[in-house]
């Protein structure tokens, strides 16, 4: 078998692993909430209102802090939603669990030995990509 063989019979198992499964049942019930589908819709008018002030050659600084107001509130409740909360877990684990396997190919792509080389360990990861300085 060549390395893209392999690379595709890893993809077959990472469908398999439960932390994939559960990813993708918390990215359904996230497309069928339509509560938090309408935040997730108001939030992004606010953002693109924004950014429209924003860009303008003199932007009024009292909409500007109207929007970024607005953008946090709606942020704080599709935040609170509980699908969006499963999401997020869900997410974080498929990311822990891809940054780990990248970590090994690319330990063995340097040389280190497929059976026994170990990733660092990111301890100060919160779980939260919002309070990321960005991942090793």
């Amino acid at each position: 078998m060549n390395v893209e063989e392999l690379t595709r019979e890893l993809g077959k198992a990472i469908q398999q692993d439960e932390r994939y499964k559960d990813y993708v049942a918390a990215k359904a019930a996230n497309d069928e909430d339509k509560d938090l589908n309408e935040l997730i819709g108001k939030l992004n008018l606010v953002q693109m209102n924004y950014q429209q002030e924003a860009g303008k050659e003199t932007p009024d600084d009292a909409k500007m802090k109207g929007y970024d107001k607005e953008f946090r509130d709606l942020y704080t409740q599709v935040m609170q939603n509980p699908h969006m909360q499963n999401y997020e877990m869900a997410r974080g684990a498929i990311d822990d669990m891809m940054n780990r396997c990248m970590q090994i190919l690319t330990l063995c792509v340097n040389g280190a030995d497929p059976e026994t080389c170990e990733p660092q360990v990111q301890s100060d990861c919160t779980g939260s990509c919002s309070t990321c300085g960005g991942c090793s």
